[in-house]
């Protein structure tokens, strides 16, 4: 079978570039760029997204245990949250993979901040944080993000997609607005 152009001169695929995106999405297990993708099928970037939009349709409207991630120009294929338990009853995940308290400030200091130092990060938590960043940069949820031009031109820090995918944002704008709380005292 071949792919044809619809009225829209859009490629109508007949399942094949479809096998093809699932198969890549799956061999690869990592977010895969549209531009790759496009390369590989030999179609144009638009008529990729419109390939993607139908199959992120489908994996919605079905009882399969998958779906497409869509984020920062790439594409994963991933299990549903919904089989989450299954598969952790599966799996029985360690739970050391949990993140200290410092280590959750301290990812919430970058996604706002990002980016920044840990001297910068220090300072807004009152306390060194040498093992949070670490532990952060090893789950791969904050990578370095090269290093601010000033004297020591000591390592920026910013949230990686890993973050993304596990926080299910498609761009780091979707993170909810931060709201200073300020408490009045009233006399009585």
């Amino acid at each position: 079978m071949e792919d044809f152009l619809d009225a829209e001169g859009f490629v109508y695929d007949d399942g094949r570039n479809k096998g093809i995106i699932e198969a890549v999405l799956f061999a690869m297990g990592n977010p895969v760029s549209i531009k790759e993708l496009s390369e590989l099928l030999d179609i144009t970037e638009k008529e990729l997204k419109q390939v993607l939009e139908e199959m992120v349709l489908e994996y919605e409207n079905s009882s399969r245990g998958l779906y497409l991630v869509l984020f920062n120009n790439k594409v994963q294929l991933s299990t549903k949250p919904e089989y989450g338990d299954y598969i952790k009853r599966f799996v029985k995940p360690d739970s050391r993979q949990n993140l200290s308290q410092a280590a959750l400030e301290t990812l919430s200091i970058v996604a706002y901040r990002q980016p920044i130092t840990k001297a910068e990060i220090d300072e807004l938590r009152g306390v060194r944080s040498d093992r949070a960043i670490a532990t952060l940069v090893e789950k791969g949820l904050i990578k370095e993000n090269g290093r601010r031009e000033t004297t020591g031109r000591p390592i920026l820090y910013c949230t990686s997609e890993d973050f993304l995918k596990y926080f299910g944002f498609k761009n780091i704008n979707e993170l909810p607005e931060l709201i200073e709380f300020k408490m009045d005292f009233v006399e009585e």
